[in-house]
Order: structure tokens, then sequence, then C-alpha cells
């Protein structure tokens, strides 16, 4: 199997995940803090090695399963057309999970703050950059705002995926406020993000009939 520069640079972040996680090992507490509530209050924890190494070993399945689907969806040559934004995702997508686990052990290090505000941030780049990859994508079987009338019409994929993608953007753009307002972190990042997927959804439903009505006359 060939593998794009971008697939390598993924493969890379994952290797470096599992370095970082060796190299801190003996610095990590026996039980770490792993998970963090909306507040950015720590409510749940795990062994050290499944502290270091759950991110690691999940970001690798997750890089393989990411770089597979694209060789095996059926419209693959669809994939093709955008295959450089979907590129530009995996790389963005993996430079989050690593800079997730960086925080994560610098808060077992004993250097407390903020989690939420923090990650905040990056979840933003990470939605703005679904809006830029919906924009790009054509209609496939994994990528994208698939809904049975997107699948069932190029026509209601691209206005869907066109409107939806500069609303991911949008949302991605809103979710930044957190940094800036981090009381509200966690509701300016889940609340946007709800509305443009139902809104999404509701709106492929609405071109796909408005697209049999005319069909009809």
């Amino acid at each position: 199997m060939k593998f794009s520069k971008s697939e390598i640079i993924v493969f890379g972040i994952v290797a470096a995940s599992f370095v970082v996680g060796i190299l801190f090992y003996p610095q990590m507490p026996e039980r770490m803090a792993s998970h963090w509530d909306a507040q950015g209050n720590v409510n749940g924890y795990m062994s050290r090695f499944w502290g270091l190494f759950f991110t690691p070993i999940l970001t690798l399945g997750l890089a393989l399963l990411l770089i597979l689907l694209p060789r095996i969806d059926p419209l693959k040559e669809n994939i093709k057309a955008f295959r450089k934004s979907y590129d530009g995702f995996l790389v963005v997508i993996f430079l989050f999970m690593l800079y997730l686990y960086l925080l994560t052990i610098v808060w077992n290090l004993g250097k407390t703050f903020n989690f939420t505000q923090l990650l905040t941030p990056a979840f933003g780049i990470l939605i703005y950059y679904c809006g830029v990859l919906l924009e790009k994508a054509k209609r496939n079987w994994f990528i994208g705002i698939r809904t049975p009338w997107t699948l069932s019409s190029d026509r209601v994929w691209e206005k869907t995926h066109n409107l939806g993608g500069k609303l991911f953007k949008l949302a991605g753009i809103i979710a930044m406020l957190g940094v800036v307002f981090p009381g509200y972190a966690f509701l300016l990042l889940i609340a946007p993000v709800i509305a443009v997927a139902i809104f999404s959804l509701a709106y492929s439903f609405i071109e796909y009939q408005k697209e049999q009505r005319t069909a009809r006359t």
C-alpha cells in the first residue's frame, strides 16, 4: 500500500505520542487524571499505563481506519476530487489528538489549568477545518454529511455541503470564543455544532423534497 505525504505525517504524529508516553512514564502518578467535565474539573482516572498509552493506541487505530476508508469506498473516485482537503483534515485531527494528549501529560505533572479553556481553540480549529473539508467533499459513503437525501442526489449533496461547510466554519469560530469566555466554553463549543448538524439534516431533506417535486412537474 502506497502512503501519501500526509499519511506519513499522521503515522509520525502517532509514533511521537508513543515516544512521549515512554519518556514520561517514570514521572507519571500511579493514577492519572484522564477525563475532565465541562467546567474543566477532573472526573475520571486511569492507571499509569492506560493513562499514557490509551490515547496513542486509540490514535493508531483511528489512523488505520481513516487511511483505509477512502481506499475501500465504492465511490473512491469521487474522493480523489477532494483528496487534498481530506489529507489536510487527517493532519489537523491527529495534531489535535496530540495536543489533547500533551495537555493530559502536563496536567499529571502537577501543572493545573483550566483544561476546557485550553482545549477550546484546538476544538475550534478542528471544527473549522471540518467545514473546509465539507465544502470540497464530493458524494461518497464515508466522508461528509451522509443522509439518505444527500446520498441519493448529487445536487442535494452539493447544496447541503456548500451551506453546511460554511456553517461549520462559523461554528468553529464561535467555539474559539471560549478562550475569552471560559465559563461558557463548553456551551460555545457544543451548541453551535449540534445546531449546524440538525440544520444540515433538515436542509438536505427539504432540498430533496424540492427536487422530487420539480421532477414530477
